[in-house]
């Protein structure tokens, strides 16, 4: 990897905002955003083309060898490529997100995907967020930012933006389904979050989106200058 080519890597509980931060955090710094669930979103469209049952995982792992995923910026948009296609008409659907729900836990599929992820690393600067970026996806990432803030403020933004939307909820119940994930994360198997031993921890509870940016910018030129 030249020197110029730098990874951000980000990870964190769910509601801890990183991929709003990351996407923001790209722009600023001028490089690409790699949207890990939309890559395994095309792989999904992929195995539905190819006629995949999502309950044949002998199928998954042996199909998904063949699919070449990747993103690009173009007019400041994000492109997800499947195979040279720009499928970001297709993979938002019920119908793909099902099948990516099935597949995504197949360890070959996420084998492939890492595996593409770190090619896109290698070949240009990325901010990419996830649960394991710095500990298994990019170890070597020159940053690596753990991104965090208590059950309750992480429950209380998703209370917001719900309700804003005209939703009626119960808080209490999203602070008990926020603890119940972060101990599935926390705890399962394949590559479980946790903070990489080198990550700047930033807990965001008390600080506002713009504070959390200010930081993030502040930590990415002190590792990368």
């Amino acid at each position: 990897m030249s020197e110029k080519v730098f990874a951000v890597a980000i990870d964190g509980p769910a509601g801890a905002g990183k991929s709003t931060i990351a996407k923001s955090l790209s722009k600023k710094l001028g490089v690409i955003y790699v949207d890990t669930g939309a890559m395994y979103r095309a792989m999904a469209l992929y195995l539905i083309r190819e006629g995949v049952s999502a309950s044949d995982a002998a199928a998954i792992s042996s199909k998904c060898n063949t699919a070449d995923i990747s993103i690009r910026f173009e007019n400041g948009e994000q492109q997800v490529v499947l195979n040279g296609e720009n499928v970001n008409g297709f993979i938002r659907t019920e119908e793909v997100g099902n099948m990516a729900s099935s597949s995504s836990p197949n360890p070959d599929v996420r084998k492939k995907l890492v595996e593409l992820q770190r090619k896109l690393a290698s070949e240009k600067s990325v901010v990419m967020d996830g649960r394991d970026i710095g500990t298994v996806v990019l170890p070597d990432a020159k940053v690596k930012i753990y991104l965090t803030a208590s059950s309750a403020v992480r429950a209380k933004r998703r209370y917001d933006e719900l309700t804003a939307k005209g939703e009626t909820c119960d808080l209490a119940k999203i602070e008990a389904d926020i603890i119940e994930r972060d101990h599935r994360d926390m705890t399962r198997e394949i590559s479980p979050l946790k903070q990489a031993d080198d990550a700047v921890l930033v807990d965001t509870s008390d600080m506002t989106i713009d504070e959390v940016e200010n930081r993030l910018m502040e930590i990415v030129r002190s590792k990368t200058e």
